[in-house]
């Protein structure tokens, strides 16, 4: 692992989102200098529910953050409004045991609290907004909101979907409307009707209804979420996420009535379509700024925290005065990401216009090939489990080169 013998850098990463504070701990465990800029006067989370699979949870380990007790354990299917199961993922059982189950379900404010909790004092600087970046040869310079400057060697936009780094690199572009919006909420009531540990997706013909189970300060619980076709909405959340829960089988009507309408909420989905390239010299990005992404992946804070994982282990035993040295390390932090992070996030949209936006006429066939038919299962159900081994492998090997990284 990098000791002082290693050069010592300065790292600029903006936004305190699980990509900018994943990346600001695997770029401190790297050996250099981290600053973690949030324009908020605190780093907060846009969003409640959450979803974990194993390779962020193994990263968030090796970062040195606390997953004991983090999410419940659940295992997925998918099924029909009524209840007839298309698909069911089977993980290896060595991950089953290792992680309890295919993923975990968690709020996403105990996450934040997590990765707060693991930051090194000093290292996240709130109320710290960034307005521009120029770069050269010898290091770049940051135009802080009150007008200050900062200089460092590397900066990474971790700053969403609205990225000014992606921007600044790749000039402004259209986001990818899906058409499709999102209400979710939880509950900690009793609902009898729900199994513990386990991840239900259920699709009627037009709305998608889903539950998992779900720990939280050490309770447990339940979240759900309503997927439907929406331009815009101004009615009542909690009301409009019954009547798209009503057409399903319970649990999900049992859940969303014993919610709280303080513990629902919408957000509409979109993404960008994917980069062919995020670094430019000695600026790069992560998360919802390189590949936003459809919560149709359940993978959006898990691929934001991979990356965040990933750039640190590159950038050990680097010299980041040396351009040449940046822009390699930068290069090979993101040749592995691009493609995985494309075909999750292309994956999701293509599930989401199937689902939601098939014309009338087409949504009967559709679903007889997915009762019917082993389609779903193949692209589903036996390439996510292939997927999570093949990021759980590279993570494997980032941590052995990491080790062997000269001191």
């Amino acid at each position: 692992m990098p000791g002082p013998s290693t050069p010592r850098g300065r790292v600029a990463v903006i936004g305190a989102g699980p990509a900018g504070m994943a990346t600001a701990l695997s770029v401190h465990q790297a050996g250099h200098d981290v600053l973690l800029l949030e324009r908020y006067k605190q780093a907060r989370p846009a969003g409640n529910i959450l979803n974990l699979w194993p390779p962020p949870i193994k990263a968030l380990r090796l970062m040195g953050v606390d997953t004991e007790d983090l999410g419940a354990p659940c295992a997925t299917e998918f099924r029909s409004a009524t209840g007839r199961r298309r698909v069911k993922i089977d993980m290896p059982q060595d991950i089953v045991d290792e992680y309890g189950g295919g993923f975990i379900g968690l709020l996403r404010p105990e996450l934040y609290e997590r990765l707060l909790s693991a930051l090194p004092s000093g290292v996240l600087q709130v109320d710290r907004g960034v307005e521009s970046f120029v770069q050269d040869e010898r290091g770049v310079t940051l135009t802080m909101s009150d007008g200050s400057v900062e200089h460092v060697d590397v900066v990474v936009g971790a700053d969403g979907i609205d990225s000014m780094v992606r921007r600044t690199l790749w000039g402004d572009a259209p986001k990818r409307e899906h058409n499709l919006h999102i209400f979710g909420g939880f509950t900690f009531d009793e609902v009898p009707s729900a199994t513990a540990g386990m991840c239900i997706l259920s699709h009627s013909r037009t709305v998608q209804g889903a539950w998992t189970s779900i720990r939280n300060h050490g309770r447990s619980g339940f979240q759900w979420w309503m997927l439907a076709a929406s331009t815009e909405f101004q009615g009542d959340l909690h009301s409009e996420a019954t009547r798209l829960g009503s057409e399903f089988v319970s649990p999900i009507p049992e859940l969303i009535r014993s919610t709280s309408s303080k513990d629902v909420q919408r957000w509409p989905i979109r993404d960008r379509k994917p980069l062919k390239q995020w670094s430019i010299g000695r600026a790069t990005l992560v998360g919802d700024a390189a590949h936003p992404t459809s919560p149709y992946a359940a993978y959006g804070a898990g691929m934001a925290t991979e990356d965040g994982y990933f750039l640190g282990r590159r950038l050990a035993g680097v010299d980041l005065s040396d351009q040449a040295a940046v822009e390699t390390a930068l290069a090979a932090f993101e040749g592995p990401r691009r493609p995985h992070t494309a075909r999750q996030s292309q994956q999701a949209y293509v599930l989401g216009q199937m689902f939601h936006q098939a014309p009338r006429p087409l949504q009967a066939v559709r679903d007889l090939v997915l009762d019917r038919t082993p389609l779903l299962q193949k692209v589903v159900g036996e390439s996510s489990p292939k997927e999570i081994l093949d990021q759980l492998a590279l993570i494997d090997a980032a941590e052995a080169e990491f080790h062997r990284t000269p001191a």
